[in-house]
């Protein structure tokens, strides 16, 4: 019998031993090491009165804690797997056999959230955001809510916050206008179409840059619009190009999306002039001009028109957070009307929630600190992309650029000859890098070719690995 009973304890001992746990997996040490147990006693009859090794011993063995062990083998006594003998230790139950593992009801896979691969663009860097302060500003805003927040809301948006959006757009875009004059929007889409559908009006001949953001395309058909694209340069978009019958366009002045090119004064004014003699109206897409990293902003088209012929749109997706949902238009007053009728019939859709704490984020003056801390490191990171692709300066156009979020390299002439962007960002995102090719920003023929490569939202060593990466995509 004693040598039965020493059996036994070795095969349990051995068993247990074997037991695999996995610190990286969602499931706690604790939950796998009692699932694992649970198996093993209910599919190994045999084991019934066999003595387990002390709670130390095992621990040792599976590299976890004595405590861990110790809540396993107290839950397991609960449930009749285990029982204690005073002074002896802790042995497998003589009922055993008749106990199976305790049934859980299945819970409902939870949908999981995208994880963006390294170059993805578009993204800030959301650890930079000072949560704390953010959550003191909701709470604040919402434990004791004025009596406005409670009423019906004003279709144009939180009046405190366009207060905060004007002054902002004062200091920071020399953009003076009146808070009356900003719409809140939920962002460039919902913007595109009030101004589409509810002041310019639909059957409309519109200028777009070349390339462009792609869903543009679709927005103006989805408006019943017609789009024209006109080929940039390397002063973006020349006014001379528009053709005639147009009654509007769409531009990116201060950093043109997604080649980053900046429109000289003497196109913007040349941009402006075509506007009052066409009778048409510009609309501003500010895209990235508050990430300037070196030489001074040049001021705003609706600055320099004084918001007669332009109608400014901006969105704190980069500013704060994508999820923040929270953009905004700047119209000219004569369209103040039209603006109210039409956000009258379809109702706001950007949230309330967040508006009174974004406005008291802007007025602490924590939001302007948190621009300046996201210029700084973004900096960083755009010259340590720039050095870690070095090795690939022969292939690929790498300089600096002076703003924004991401970087748009162009294919050298003779290694376009060899592969097409568009080859390259496929490979490349076989391996999970998320470089997108700039031909599929392109509509018209012979598109140019380039990638564009996002590194606001990636800290430098996950840069040098991508880059790394890359580097061994474009010498294969």
């Amino acid at each position: 019998m004693a040598n039965f009973e020493a059996s036994t304890n070795a095969n349990l001992n051995r068993d247990l031993f074997a037991i695999s746990l996995d610190a990286a997996l969602k499931t706690s040490l604790q939950s796998q090491l009692l699932d694992a147990l649970r198996a093993m006693l209910s599919r190994s009859p045999d084991l019934v009165g066999a003595k387990l090794p002390a709670s130390r011993v095992l621990a040792s063995e599976l590299s976890i804690s004595r405590t861990t062990v110790q809540a396993v083998y107290d839950q397991m006594i609960s449930e009749g797997y285990l029982n204690t003998r005073q002074g002896s230790g802790t042995f497998v139950a003589d009922e055993i056999t008749h106990l199976s593992p305790p049934t859980t009801k299945p819970r409902p896979t939870r949908p999981m959230m995208k994880e963006w691969g390294p170059f993805h663009t578009g993204l800030p860097d959301q650890s930079l955001l000072p949560h704390t302060q953010w959550a003191r500003h909701l709470e604040r805003a919402w434990r004791r809510p004025e009596t406005a927040l409670l009423a019906q809301p004003d279709p144009l948006g939180w009046y405190p916050l366009r207060e905060a959006i004007a002054d902002h757009l004062a200091a920071w875009r020399s953009l003076p206008c009146d808070p009356r004059q900003v719409v809140i929007t939920s962002g460039a889409s919902e913007a595109f179409e009030i101004v589409f559908k509810g002041l310019l009006g639909t059957g409309r001949q519109v200028t777009i840059e070349d390339p462009c953001w792609p869903k543009l395309h679709t927005i103006l058909a989805d408006t019943g619009n017609q789009a024209h694209p006109v080929r940039i340069d390397q002063d973006g978009l020349d006014p001379a190009r528009i053709p005639e019958g147009v009654h509007a366009a769409i531009v990116t002045p201060s950093r043109h999306y997604p080649t980053g090119v900046t429109l000289p004064l003497s196109r913007r004014i040349g941009l402006l002039d075509w506007a009052r003699s066409a009778r048409a109206i510009v609309i501003e897409d500010d895209y990235d001009s508050e990430f300037r990293y070196r030489g001074h902003p040049l001021p705003s088209l609706a600055g320099l028109d004084g918001l007669e012929h332009t109608i400014y749109l901006g969105s704190f997706s980069k500013l704060v957070s994508p999820a923040l949902r929270i953009g905004y238009l700047v119209v000219p007053k004569r369209l103040l009307d039209r603006t109210h009728s039409y956000l009258g019939r379809v109702g706001p859709r950007a949230s309330l929630i967040p508006q009174p704490a974004l406005a008291r984020f802007m007025n602490s003056g924590e939001f302007a600190m948190h621009l300046r801390r996201m210029r700084r490191v973004y900096a960083r990171r755009q010259a340590h992309l720039l050095e870690a692709l070095a090795p690939v300066s022969d292939l690929l156009d790498l300089r600096p650029d002076p703003s924004g979020m991401h970087l748009c390299v162009s294919l050298n002439a003779q290694f376009a000859n060899n592969v097409s962007d568009y080859e390259i960002s496929n490979r490349a995102k076989s391996v999970g890098l998320e470089v997108s090719a700039l031909s599929t920003h392109c509509v018209r023929p012979n598109p140019l070719q380039g990638l564009v490569l996002g590194y606001a939202a990636f800290h430098e060593d996950a840069l040098s690995i991508a880059s790394k990466q890359l580097v061994g995509i474009l010498r294969a």
